[in-house]
């Protein structure tokens, strides 16, 4: 059993054969089977123009799932806050808080969520990035009790203290969550390197705030659970290839199946298999004992599995079978 909160990163997947309106039914689903196995919260996270995944309207999907849920929390892990105003994300998530108290949170991050044609196509700025530090602000102030802009309030938003939680790949997402005093979220699903160093560095230099007297650290890793060890093999090769496709195509060329068997033949895998380095994989006793590991190893707060299974149908077998073994 695990001794610390479970929570799900739904990436809404879209997989081969699989419809954009499947993927969707399928979240209604894993959220609400979430719900059923006592994880503590699903998150949804903002991507653009990558085919696999279907998250980016994000507040739209939160506001879906929410609206077929009861107790579990929803949000965003996360909403790259550069590709927008903090005052049109106080008014959505203060919307979504309106209508589901008690039970949104808002996760951000300053990455594109793309590449860079998107982003300029999303109007985004390099200085958006910049800014980041004091949109996060500035968009705190507009969820609280007092506007921070002269004449102007989050109407819905202002007053709801949705909680606000950073999410970061490197050590600066770590050093702002500490100085705000906000949860965080490592990304080590997909960027390991810097997990334990980031991790440090937020408990070390963690200033309380209104929102949080204590850091809490949270920990993203994949998760392909499966009825057999071979199955849950199978599933992980299958990511492998869904992942060197998302890495390694460009513009309008997409990788042959033969060229992605390829790549994964060649030194080019390692960029894939890094970014898998920490994913349980097997059974559920073997999945969940990895998550027992991870979490002694990194002392995380909460863990946030990212099921990589490569079906509808596997994800929300996987979500339960990790359940009933470590909840």
């Amino acid at each position: 059993m695990i001794s610390v909160p479970l929570s799900i990163l739904d990436l809404a997947a879209v997989a081969k054969g699989e419809s954009i309106a499947e993927s969707f039914a399928g979240s209604v689903r894993l959220a609400q089977s979430a719900e059923r196995a006592g994880y503590r919260r699903v998150w949804y996270a903002e991507h653009h123009n990558i085919s696999s995944i279907a998250s980016s309207a994000t507040a739209v999907l939160i506001a879906h799932i929410a609206a077929h849920t009861t107790t579990i929390r929803v949000g965003a892990g996360g909403i790259m806050l550069p590709n927008h105003s903090p005052l049109q994300v106080a008014e959505q998530f203060g919307t979504l808080e309106t209508l589901h108290p008690g039970r949104i949170d808002l996760g951000l991050g300053r990455a594109p969520g793309s590449d860079e044609p998107t982003a300029r196509a999303l109007r985004r700025t390099a200085a958006a990035a910049e800014r980041f530090p004091d949109d996060v602000i500035e968009l705190q102030g507009l969820l609280g009790d007092e506007s921070p802009l002269p004449g102007i309030r989050a109407i819905p938003g202002q007053g709801t203290h949705v909680p606000l939680y950073i999410l970061g790949s490197s050590l600066f997402g770590a050093q702002l969550a500490a100085a705000l005093g906000l949860p965080y979220a490592f990304a080590s699903h997909f960027a390991p390197a810097a997990l334990h160093e980031a991790l440090a560095i937020y408990r070390e230099r963690f200033r309380p705030s209104a929102q949080l007297q204590e850091p809490y650290a949270m920990a993203g890793v994949g998760v392909i659970a499966a009825d057999s060890a071979e199955s849950a093999a199978e599933q992980l090769e299958a990511a492998r290839r869904l992942r060197a496709r998302a890495l390694f195509s460009r513009g309008d060329r997409k990788l042959s199946d033969e060229d992605v068997e390829a790549l994964l033949r060649s030194p080019q895998a390692a960029v894939v298999d890094e970014m898998l380095a920490y994913t349980a994989v097997g059974t559920a006793g073997e999945a969940a004992a990895y998550l027992e590991r991870f979490q002694e190893q990194t002392g995380a707060d909460e863990l946030i599995a990212v099921h990589y299974n490569d079906s509808v149908e596997s994800r929300l077998r996987s979500v339960e079978l990790l359940a009933k073994a470590a909840l």
